[in-house]
């Protein structure tokens, strides 16, 4: 497999070519099979039950103490257990479980996932706030749509609204106490990168609907609230450039996330925002907490 030339030179432009190789190296990696407890509807303890029954050897994560990491097995064999059929474990990236956890969602909060499909972060929403939160779950896309709601339904969130809708087009007398923006991107921190559909006029797509659903999603999060912008994105062009860009229109600040030690990060030009850095574990990805000032 080989890295696109324009993705090459963009990265050692942004990163400098040291710092481009190691993420070069990150992005050949094969990465184990991860995955969440559900603790709506189970925990940690029957689940390492399971697997020890079936020999699938794990590691714990230290800063998420409801992921795993699978040593020995492919995602086919996790497929067939009843864990899985159940809905008591959700196969996951690792990097795409911190958008969920640095928002923090709390019980009683109104939240809004805006571009939710395939459902992993909103029913990680729920787990985390033990399925007392109130989440309202857009996906415009009919088949992601109908994926995202069968995800839900299988691990048991409740309080949730899901709506096949544009979140752009969402009516601006909306507000929600906490948002997460996972914002549809080029993948250029995954292995989308090695796939035809990825080129430059992906990136600038998509940086342009970035644009559009952080300037909605601050428009609609209540004075005082909070939200994620994530993307699986390494590049400032969706990242950074994205959020400075759209703060200038806001009473905004952001709240700097305190990193833990054991994830490997990438710099970037925005202070308190986590840049991941491909590796054999983790997939590249961009995290940044917003306060909306009252």
């Amino acid at each position: 497999m080989e890295l696109p030339l324009f993705f090459i030179e963009k990265i050692e432009k942004q990163y400098g070519k040291e710092t481009a190789k190691k993420i070069e190296e990150g992005l050949l990696e094969e990465k184990p099979v991860t995955l969440r407890v559900n603790t709506i509807k189970s925990s940690l303890e029957k689940v390492k039950n399971e697997l020890e029954k079936n020999n699938i050897e794990y590691e714990f994560l230290e800063w998420n103490k409801d992921a795993l990491i699978i040593k020995n097995v492919r995602e086919d064999e996790i497929r067939k257990l009843g864990i899985y059929e159940n809905g008591e474990i959700y196969l996951q990236s690792l990097s795409s479980m911190i958008p969920a956890v640095v928002l923090e969602p709390k019980e009683k909060e109104n939240i809004l996932d805006m571009t939710a499909a395939p459902g992993g972060k909103t029913t990680q929403i729920s787990a985390i706030a033990e399925n007392k939160v109130f989440i309202t779950a857009c996906e415009k896309n009919k088949i992601r749509y109908d994926r995202l709601k069968y995800n839900v339904e299988k691990q048991g969130v409740k309080n949730i609204n899901i709506m096949q809708e544009d979140s752009r087009k969402l009516s601006d007398y909306f507000s929600f106490d906490k948002i997460l923006l996972d914002a549809p991107c080029s993948g250029s921190g995954t292995e989308n990168v090695f796939t035809p559909n990825f080129s430059e006029y992906l990136i600038q797509k998509s940086s342009k609907v970035q644009e559009e659903l952080l300037t909605k999603s601050l428009t609609i999060l209540k004075p005082g609230g909070e939200m994620v912008y994530s993307t699986c994105s390494i590049l400032k062009e969706e990242n950074e450039d994205i959020v400075k860009k759209v703060l200038k229109k806001f009473k905004a600040q952001i709240i700097p996330i305190n990193v833990p030690q054991n994830i490997p990060v990438l710099p970037t030009s925005i202070d308190g925002a986590l840049c991941v850095c491909p590796t054999k574990y983790y997939e590249g990805f961009f995290v940044v907490k917003i306060l909306k000032k009252s």
